[in-house]
């Protein structure tokens, strides 16, 4: 074979190799394109069917029930959800969840300016963005799930009622390492339904909400106990901030 023969040999392999790195390559974007596409796909198809259909899956049964473990959670409707659970969920967890859109800009504003001045990172989460992460997202804190959350979070308000927002997340979110929603949560911690309820232990079971697996609303600690007391006192007195989720008449 002459020399100008095996040059051309040469090139049409390394030709075909970048070739077929080229195809690899489109063949990868497309895939991931595709589970992109899927991904965003979920949740602007299931939002709509959640707001008539329930219970919603959460991220966190299914993958409990990917791994083998047992979990408890009873759907229960709002009404027959102590208002007082209610009341102190949202005075604890999202005291504007009746003013705002699902995002609170204002509390977002003030951890920004917090982070420019030096101070430690604080949450500004709201129950939409909270729902989100439950339903379509992962538990572990990262900025790319902060960011997935503000989306979503705006959907689900412009689509859910504010006492369908409620509902759902009180109904999903997780008290107890395999204990999801209020009704479980009540059993598990008090032997009793949600709907019977005392502003004591609602008051506990909501300020349990940020460290579920390490705060135990049945025996609490001193500090548990004391945030407890300052919840009670604030749902008692919520007033209009709740009139979003009172029952329509």
């Amino acid at each position: 074979m002459s020399s100008s023969s095996q040059t051309r040999s040469d090139k049409d392999r390394r030709g075909g190799s970048r070739t077929g790195r080229g195809s690899l390559l489109r063949r990868m974007l497309r895939g991931a394109a595709l589970v992109i596409a899927v991904l965003v796909a979920i949740p602007l198809v299931l939002v709509p069917i959640y707001r008539f259909v329930g219970p919603p899956v959460t991220t966190l049964t299914v993958r409990d029930l990917l791994m083998g473990r047992d979990y408890q959670r009873d759907w229960v409707a709002l009404d027959d959800i102590a208002a007082v659970l209610v009341h102190s969920v949202i005075v604890s967890e999202d005291a504007r969840f009746c003013v705002h859109h699902g995002i609170d800009w204002q509390q977002v504003g003030i951890a920004v300016e917090d982070l420019r001045e030096g101070g430690s990172p604080r949450g500004a989460s709201t129950i939409a963005m909270q729902t989100a992460k439950n339903l379509f997202l992962w538990p572990e804190r990262s900025y790319v799930r902060k960011a997935l959350e503000v989306p979503l979070a705006l959907y689900m308000d412009v689509v859910w009622p504010k006492r369908r927002m409620i509902e759902i997340y009180l109904n999903s979110v997780e008290w107890d390492a395999g204990v999801y929603g209020v009704q479980a949560a009540s059993r598990h911690y008090f032997g009793r339904d949600a709907s019977r309820l005392t502003r004591r232990q609602a008051a506990l079971l909501a300020t349990a909400l940020p460290l579920p697996k390490a705060r135990n609303p049945a025996r609490p600690s001193g500090r548990h106990a004391r945030l407890a007391r300052t919840i009670e006192s604030r749902a008692r007195a919520a007033g209009p901030w709740v009139d979003c989720v009172r029952p329509q008449q």
